[in-house]
């Protein structure tokens, strides 16, 4: 005899009651409204970009501002004079009276508004402008880096060359130059060869010292400006800004560039990201590199 369980099959009374608890519960549920971009467009009350009429103006009509004050002061000058000679005031100025008091201070005014209006003419913003480096453009690479690490710093290169105003790129990393790329200064004898990375003298300058206690990037934004520009003379005579960025504990990189504080803020985020990038990638396949002295054979 076979056991079984029977279950008991009860049907569910279709009432009325059941249909509104669930037309309820339909009608409950959120709806998704579709918005064509045309009723979009004409609904959208968000801020609007607000254009200043008067820096608009000033900033296109800059030299007829800055000689405004020159002009006001030559005619406040002349209708001073004028007033005098039409009214019956004596020419000698007097100081009981109070017309010559007046003038005289009126005298003062114009000429202190000639005077700003010189100041305004001689003292303008200089223009930044890209420079052509002076120098030879030169390509050095270790030859017994990794293909890895050989692509990943032509790809370093190329693509800051590409973005900024890099214009020269060194590395150095575990006491040796790995790379030199891009426009390098020409050696003394002016035969056209490119002055080579010397890593040891590098290391020993203030510059990289520096770089490698703080751990953080430094960007010499005017390089004629700093002493330790004498520390990079393998970069062209004219390179106008400088970033050198640490590789970890054991590199540095530079990139010297065309214009002055031509690298913006965004460009400095990115290369100091790129540095993250490219140490991982050196740390890795540092055992691999070619020791010091083999290297200075090739010319470095």
């Amino acid at each position: 005899m076979e056991a079984g369980i029977f279950f008991t099959v009860t049907p569910i009374p279709w009432t009325s009651n059941f249909k509104r608890t669930h037309s309820s519960l339909r009608r409950s549920f959120p709806r998704i409204i579709r918005a064509s971009s045309s009723t979009s467009q004409r609904s959208y009350r968000g801020p609007k970009p607000s254009t200043d009429l008067v820096a608009d103006w000033v900033s296109n009509n800059d030299d007829t501002v800055r000689s405004s004050p020159i002009y006001v002061g030559g005619i406040s000058l002349l209708l001073v004079l004028f007033n005098r000679a039409v009214s019956a005031i004596a020419p000698v100025a007097d100081a009981s009276s109070s017309q010559s008091r007046a003038d005289l201070l009126t005298l003062g005014l114009a000429v202190t508004n000639v005077l700003a209006g010189l100041v305004w003419l001689s003292i303008r913003p200089k223009s930044i402008t890209p420079v052509n480096p002076l120098g030879v453009e030169y390509e050095w690479i270790c030859s017994s880096l990794p293909d890895r690490v050989t692509s990943e710093l032509l790809w370093v290169w190329k693509s800051l060359s590409e973005v900024t105003c890099c214009r020269s790129l060194v590395v150095v990393y575990d006491g040796k130059c790995i790379l030199q790329v891009g426009f390098a200064a020409e050696l003394a004898e002016g035969d056209g060869e490119a002055e080579r990375v010397e890593a040891g003298k590098l290391m020993q300058g203030l510059l990289y010292k520096g770089v490698l206690k703080s751990q953080a990037q430094s960007y010499l934004a005017n390089l004629s400006l700093y002493p330790g520009k004498s520390e990079l003379p393998f970069l062209p005579s004219n390179t106008q800004a400088v970033i050198l960025q640490p590789l970890g504990e054991k590199g540095i990189a530079i990139v010297g560039g065309n214009t002055i504080r031509g690298f913006t803020t965004s460009d400095q985020a990115w290369i100091s990201l790129v540095g993250e990038k490219l140490d991982a990638t050196l740390l890795k396949y540092s055992n691999n590199f070619q020791p010091a002295a083999k290297l200075s054979s090739n010319g470095n």
